[in-house]
């Protein structure tokens, strides 16, 4: 097959023919005609596919234009900002120092980071007037890796605390320092006391924060030294070198839905002012397989050990009581009723419910420019779908790519 470059890396996936690990090679032809139909419908520029299944790599396929304006094909090693799929990484980071017994989950954020040890929670019911009160107790570590902190994104609602917010993950890193963004965070009501709800924000935004002043490091260097050099991914960073710079995916100018001008941070040029835990990391396909398989396998690759096993478990349970709302698919990804979420992670329920294949106790997560990665364990699977689609045409290929790669497994 040899479909890999063959590198002096221990954490190297080992190949296999699809047969081999219960894949059909037959039914995974099903794939590049899938996509295919929909690079011609100019719906996608292309994308790279992934496919680890009992340890060992059985697909890696491009698809497509890398670059349609200069009609670069595809390649296996291209590099694609990663958004929010930057969160999961930054997750295991501080799961990593809760192990070393240099925070704990129900630690209140501000002991870390004092800038936040005040937060107020608005009250929504008040329509066009802002008013707050202080929250039951103030947010943990846990909140923030669960997304329950009450934290949110500018564009997520049109409140008056909303409006209060530093807009999104790329933009605050973009437009304020470090201190500046922590100033804006701490004017910004939360939309609800800590642990009562789940809502998508800058809570991994101040997780990485919280990473570099528990580690006195920069979070790119963190995660260099704690995940990327020990998995070999070699190709990840906050930030495109010369050598991935060339290899960088981009978006159609303008989204094949709206029509609207549209672009990928990393095209932009844009400098960070401080790196964005919730969403500024770049990588590729092989890179990310090797870190999900890593969670997959408990934590381990190759001799390198991230995270103990019981901790990986730990993060794919599910952390949501059945009385917080769903609302990953009311306001994210309609694909994922059903879901609930772990420290970092989306974990399936049940094997039902959700409008796209899977097993109880998968888990995933996706990045707003068309990223996607998930985890089988039942199914001793790892997956990651890489494509430079930033409008919601993204979400299409969520449960596509899923139902493309279920209907192959043979056994």
């Amino acid at each position: 097959m040899n479909f890999l470059k063959k590198l002096e890396d221990p954490t190297s996936l080992q190949e296999a023919a699809p047969e081999q690990v219960g894949l059909s090679a037959e039914r995974l032809q099903r794939i590049p005609e899938a996509l295919a139909r929909e690079i011609a419908a100019s719906r996608i520029p292309g994308g790279v596919l992934a496919i680890a299944r009992r340890g060992k790599l059985a697909y890696l396929e491009a698809f497509g234009m890398r670059d349609s304006a200069s009609a670069v094909a595809m390649t296996r090693d291209t590099v694609f900002s990663i958004a929010s799929m930057t969160k999961v990484m930054v997750s295991v980071a501080a799961l990593q120092l809760l192990e070393e017994g240099r925070i704990s989950l129900a630690d209140p954020i501000g002991g870390v980071l004092p800038e936040l040890a005040e937060l107020m929670v608005a009250d929504l019911a008040t329509g066009s007037t802002l008013v707050t009160r202080p929250p039951v107790r103030q947010p943990t570590i846990q909140d923030l890796l669960r997304h329950t902190s009450g934290m949110t994104y500018r564009e997520r609602g049109q409140t008056p605390a909303h409006r209060l917010y530093p807009g999104s993950s790329i933009v605050a890193a973009v437009k304020y320092s470090k201190a500046e963004f922590l100033a804006e965070m701490a004017k910004a009501p939360l939309l609800f006391h800590p642990g009562r709800d789940w809502e998508y924000g800058f809570s991994t935004d101040i997780l990485g924060l919280v990473v570099e002043a528990v580690t006195g490091e920069p979070l790119g260097h963190t995660l260099n030294q704690r995940l990327w050099q020990p998995l070999g991914m070699v190709d990840t960073g906050f930030d495109l070198t010369p050598a991935t710079a060339q290899r960088y995916a981009r978006a159609f100018p303008l989204d094949p839905l709206t029509g609207a001008a549209q672009s990928v941070h990393h095209a932009t040029g844009a400098p960070w002012k401080w790196q964005s835990g919730g969403g500024g990391a770049v990588s590729t396909a092989t890179d990310y397989l090797k870190f999900a398989e890593t969670l997959r396998r408990g934590g381990k690759l190759a001799q390198a050990q991230i995270l103990g096993r019981k901790t990986v478990e730990l993060m794919t349970s599910d952390h949501l009581p059945l009385t917080i709302e769903n609302r990953i698919a009311d306001s994210m990804d309609p694909s994922s009723s059903g879901y609930g979420f772990g420290l970092g992670v989306a974990v399936r329920r049940e094997a039902g419910i959700a409008a796209m294949a899977g097993s109880k106790g998968d888990y995933y997560w996706s990045g707003v420019y068309g990223t996607y990665f998930w985890v089988d364990p039942a199914e001793q699977l790892s997956c990651v779908w890489m494509c430079a689609s930033p409008g919601l045409l993204r979400l299409r290929y969520r449960p596509m790519i899923r139902a493309l790669v279920y209907q192959a497994i043979d056994d």
